[in-house]
């Protein structure tokens, strides 16, 4: 006899993917962090939205994450995923989702368009959790910023983040989504 799914479980499930496709997650986000089928989520999926999930590739690249302004925008999610992870007692998908809300919160009242999707977040904490990328001290204002792991920690320079020393066209409009 083969083991019953509980209902409840399944119903958390659920619940979980509906927010998460709410919050505009990729398929492969949904698959990766719920045991709903694929048919199931997409059917899921068209229900919450009206229309059927996007398709293509992930965002894969470290790099995106190293160009500042979407250096700042993820420096600013991993510092808030971080302090809730050792904050609290949440699982991987529900702190990604808390977190995310609260970057997406504290971009928007200082009038900046979020740049990191909640796909875009997911992956982010992936590459942390792959030890691909981390955050690293700025030696000028104390601050936590993503780097490549293992960039910084050689001793040769000192690490500066992008706030401290921008490149020369950097932060020119609020709508090209700098953080003032």
């Amino acid at each position: 006899m083969a083991a019953q799914k509980s209902l409840i479980q399944e119903s958390q499930q659920v619940a979980r993917a509906v927010r998460l496709i709410e919050l505009g997650a990729r398929m492969a986000v949904l698959e990766a962090e719920t045991d709903l089928s694929h048919e199931r989520l997409v059917r899921l999926h068209r229900e919450v939205t009206g229309k059927s999930p996007s398709k293509g590739q992930l965002p894969y690249s470290t790099d995106w994450f190293i160009s500042w302004q979407p250096n700042i925008h993820a420096s600013l999610f991993l510092n808030i995923h971080q302090h809730l992870d050792k904050a609290c007692a949440l699982e991987g998908v529900d702190l990604l989702t808390k977190a995310w809300e609260l970057y997406r919160a504290d971009v928007t009242a200082l009038g900046v368009d979020p740049m990191l999707t909640i796909t875009r977040a997911w992956r982010l904490v992936k590459f942390v959790e792959s030890d691909m990328l981390c955050l690293t001290r700025c030696s000028d204002c104390g601050g936590h910023f993503v780097t490549h792991t293992n960039e910084w920690g050689t001793g040769f320079k000192p690490f500066v983040c992008g706030l401290c020393e921008p490149p020369a066209p950097a932060g020119k409009s609020r709508r090209s989504g700098g953080i003032h």
